[in-house]
């Protein structure tokens, strides 16, 4: 492993060891419906991020759908769903497993805290509607997310000398516009569908705030 690989994992345990120490798992066991929630979702991720596309060893492309998944779970269970899901995809050739903690970070925990981090600046700054809640919570940090995401990876390819910067622009950051609307547009009609007519599976909404009002 390189030294960025190390460091990418070393950073990537930190994350989800803040975030399991802060579960209660008494209350874990006993919520059938919280258990549901979180590995249902980590396998529709596992199934989703079976479907990419790319040539190069590492600069694949595919849908994340982890702003859907941080809405409904919040942070902490959402970095853990997110790490079974990896996990899982690891095991089926979804990358090699020195670039766990490089995944880890970058592919789940950097889009998953941009998500989160929009979420309450929203939730604290702008005025709650339901469609501020659709587009400012979920459209919008997905494009962004799957971007940054994409410019993350192929800095870290570039400066861990695997692939020629060359090969990373034509490859692979050249993907990003025609990856942000489709990545925004899943996350968006997910969470749409999820407030209506499932808003119980969604950790962040609440009638009170978005409907209420």
């Amino acid at each position: 492993m390189s030294t960025l690989q190390v460091i990418a994992l070393l950073m990537y345990g930190a994350f989800l060891l803040g975030a399991v120490k802060s579960i209660d798992f008494t209350h874990f066991a006993k919520n059938k419906q919280q258990q549901h929630l979180i590995f249902g979702t980590a396998a529709s991720l596992f199934v989703l991020w079976l479907f990419k596309a790319g040539i190069f060893e590492g600069l694949d492309v595919h849908f994340l759908g982890l702003s859907v998944l941080t809405l409904m779970l919040g942070f902490r269970y959402a970095i853990i769903a997110a790490f079974i899901a990896l996990v899982g995809a690891s095991a089926t050739g979804y990358g090699t497993w020195q670039n766990l903690g490089v995944n880890g970070l970058l592919g789940t925990v950097l889009p998953i805290s941009v998500t989160y981090l929009f979420y309450m600046l929203s939730f604290h700054r702008i005025p709650r509607q339901l469609f501020v809640y659709i587009f400012i919570c979920a459209f919008f940090p997905a494009a962004f997310s799957i971007a940054l995401k994409t410019l993350s990876l192929g800095a870290f390819y570039y400066m861990d000398g695997i692939y020629a910067w060359d090969i990373i622009f034509d490859n692979y950051i050249l993907l990003i516009p025609l990856l942000v609307f489709p990545e925004a547009l899943l996350n968006g009609m997910a969470i749409t569908l999820l407030v209506i007519y499932q808003p119980t599976w969604v950790y962040t909404f609440h009638d009170k705030f978005y409907l209420d009002n």
